[in-house]
């Protein structure tokens, strides 16, 4: 079976640590980042990535910049995007920043596009959003062709056409590994396996099998298709040595990233009790919070329903601490991934 790759993500969010009511400056948690990448190389994982957003409660609007200065620091990990919010932006400006990217990094570049949580960016950079699901299909159409070819062709509903037009620099890999995020529909699960591309499941809670639907449509849009289908999983984590501890520590930072969120979003805020956050960590759910033991349980049975090759994690939300975040890392890469690897070299 194809090697399994295990990485760390961030989205960058500037929250309160709502113990202390410190928040980190916009440089600060950029440096934190920073932090996280260097120690994603140091414990042996495989992939970073940083995602985008278009506000003033996040630091990252350009995964490109921010991933061209992990590269610099790194020299073994792939680094991506998680995501990039591909209905708003130049595609053509999009391949040319990830191809110097993988120039840069000697050829450790990759794309997750997804269509976003925010919608912040279609204003500022001048979309419709009753264009959101065609700007996306149209913009990723044409990104696989540019990674595919030197001189493009090309003509479309959203942008001016390209005429022959040279798609520079090209990166040293043949082709930039391309994913899709899809977070529940089953349109997107089907546009992926059409398209070939890999297909990253963000899984932030409830039951372990509520997303097999969406892996078996992917597969089956893909059977025709020439290339290999990845499915990867993203989901927050928090580790430690007992999953009690890690739900008495966890909640209140949990309990004040899903406050604020929803806030963004618009809402008044989520008031979470401790007993229905310890329902959504239970054994059967999917929120990867707990024991060592108990989060490689979960990827495992993940792995038994999806046959998913990358697990991504996000460890930093809420206004979490760069010390718990970097203990969740350590436990992550120590503990977790060595359980998770030797299940699966024994099938």
């Amino acid at each position: 079976m194809k090697n399994f790759e295990f990485g760390i993500y961030s989205l960058a969010d500037i929250g309160t640590n709502p113990l202390t009511g410190e928040t980190p400056s916009p440089s600060q948690r950029l440096r934190e980042i920073l932090t996280m990448a260097d120690l994603t190389e140091q414990l042996g994982l495989d992939l970073f990535g940083v995602g985008e957003h278009h506000r003033l409660d996040y630091v990252v609007s350009a995964p490109p910049v921010v991933l061209s200065a992990i590269s610099q620091r790194t020299k073994r990990i792939k680094l991506t995007s998680t995501t990039t919010v591909l209905s708003t932006v130049d595609p053509v400006r999009l391949f040319e920043d990830f191809a110097t990217l993988d120039l840069l990094s000697n050829g450790r570049a990759e794309i997750l596009a997804g269509r976003g949580a925010f919608i912040e960016s279609f204003p500022l950079f001048g979309y419709d959003t009753k264009d959101y699901d065609a700007l996306f299909e149209e913009n990723l159409l044409l990104l696989q062709q540019l990674n595919s070819n030197d001189r493009v062709t090309w003509n479309g509903q959203f942008r001016s056409s390209l005429r022959n037009a040279d798609i520079a620099p090209r990166p040293i890999q043949n082709e930039i590994p391309i994913w899709v995020g899809v977070g529940g529909t089953p349109q997107s699960a089907i546009r992926a396996g059409k398209l070939g591309v890999g297909m990253a499941l963000a899984i932030l809670g409830g039951p372990l099998d509520r997303f097999q639907p969406l892996v078996d449509l992917y597969r089956e849009a893909g059977q025709t298709h020439e290339k290999i289908l990845n499915v990867g999983v993203t989901g927050h984590l928090f580790i430690a040595e007992t999953t009690a501890q890690a739900r008495e520590e966890f909640y209140p930072f949990y309990k004040n990233y899903w406050q604020y969120v929803n806030q963004q979003r618009g809402g008044l805020g989520f008031q979470l009790s401790f007993e229905q956050f310890e329902e959504m960590t239970a054994p059967n759910m999917a929120l990867f919070v707990g024991s060592p033991e108990a989060v490689a349980e979960k990827i495992i049975k993940q792995h038994q329903l999806f046959g998913h090759t990358r697990f991504l994690a996000q460890p930093d939300i809420g206004g979490l601490p760069i010390e718990l975040i970097e203990r969740s890392m350590k436990l992550f890469a120590e503990k977790v991934v060595p359980l998770v690897k030797n299940y699966i070299q024994q099938q």
